[in-house]
């Protein structure tokens, strides 16, 4: 008796090819007879590898690729897979593995967002009908399409980034030939967050205290986290410290001066829990900055060094800058002789955006 093997279609947005199809696995159904085809006429490939925070920020590209392209597999490569949301069908971690399976499949679209050398010489090599950002020309970066040449020039020329009035969003719409009408982040969140069992009746501030080790020159010191603590606790407020590994002794520190709420450092998705248990964020330029936006929350943002037209807060809260003129426009470290710009980033003004960000909130809560 000959064994009767099923049909397969290739054709299907599920149908993977090295394991079982999500609808089989839950299902235990065949091609055949399922209710679930989806019809793939193609594939897109977006290539932004990092870090986190601007993989994040341009995740609203995917409402218009869903739109433009609504039958089309999406494949994303980048080092943070876990933070895309399930409309892209292949999130790909960038590794050896995933490099050469491109490198052998033709894309319809290919959309490479990164500068970064290796990133432009990879979208020079993987074939594609049409592509747009950034590829490699003569072992240097060079923009692919027409719309991709402002947003290059950005990024070689400090006067022209200053004089920028569009947000990093517009650009990469710009790049794709759309026009930015508003699209929201989307970002993966955890199915379950056992912090909001940890809020008291106040609203929760969380205070991202972290700048980064390649931008000192945003760093706020600790006597200002100490006195901004103390302005929310005065005002019934819940502060919430937030970061990672290179926050914990600060954070710690932080906690036993003032009595802040501090629950360490956490993996990615428990992170981003932690951050949607907050009611506003205060942060700098940071991944928490990109996970507060993608998760609808009002953010104070303390900026110096970048353009602040660039950062889209969607109408939810603001940005502060210090009252002292910034002379080290996308400098890590601080040149000025003078004084520290960030020293004139005074507390009572983050504290009263924060009370800005917050008024509807706290006028629910009396």
């Amino acid at each position: 008796m000959s064994l009767h093997l099923p049909t397969y279609r290739t054709d299907c947005l599920h149908f993977r090819g090295d394991i079982p199809c999500a609808p089989h696995k839950q299902h235990g159904i065949h091609c055949a007879e399922c209710e679930h085809y989806s019809q793939q006429t193609g594939s897109i490939l977006i290539v932004k590898l990092g870090a986190i925070g601007d993989v994040i920020r341009t995740t609203p590209l995917l409402h218009k690729l869903r739109k433009e392209y609504p039958t089309k597999s999406i494949v994303w490569l980048t080092y943070s897979p876990d933070v895309l949301p399930d409309v892209v069908h292949r999130p790909l971690m960038f590794s050896t593995e995933s490099i050469v399976t491109l490198q052998a499949t033709r894309f319809d679209l290919l959309i490479n967002l990164d500068k970064d050398p290796h990133a432009c010489a990879l979208a020079s090599t993987i074939p594609a009908d049409e592509k747009m950002g950034f590829i490699l020309e003569d072992g240097k970066p060079a923009p692919v399409n027409a719309n991709a040449e402002h947003k290059f020039l950005t990024g070689l020329f400090d006067d022209v980034n200053k004089a920028n009035t569009k947000s990093y969003v517009e650009e990469i719409f710009e790049i794709c030939g759309w026009i930015f009408s508003g699209e929201e982040y989307m970002i993966a969140t955890p199915a379950v967050n056992n912090f909001h069992s940890l809020r008291n009746g106040q609203l929760v501030v969380g205070l991202n205290t972290g700048c980064g080790e390649r931008w000192t020159s945003r760093r706020w010191s600790d006597a200002q986290w100490e006195e901004l603590i103390a302005l929310l606790k005065q005002n019934g407020y819940s502060p919430l410290l937030l970061g990672g590994k290179q926050e914990h002794a600060l954070n710690t520190t932080l906690a036993h001066a003032t009595g802040a709420q501090y629950h360490g450092y956490f993996p990615l998705q428990e992170f981003i829990a932690q951050v949607d248990s907050c009611d506003c964020v205060v942060t700098a330029v940071t991944m928490g900055f990109h996970i507060a936006v993608g998760l609808h929350k009002p953010v104070v943002l303390m900026n110096n060094i970048f353009n602040p037209n660039e950062f889209e807060l969607y109408g939810r809260g603001e940005i502060v800058q210090p009252e002292k003129q910034c002379h080290c426009f996308f400098r890590g470290t601080c040149i000025n002789k003078e004084y520290q710009c960030m020293d004139s980033l005074y507390p009572h003004a983050i504290f009263t955006a924060v009370e800005r960000s917050l008024t509807h909130k706290k006028q629910m809560q009396e």
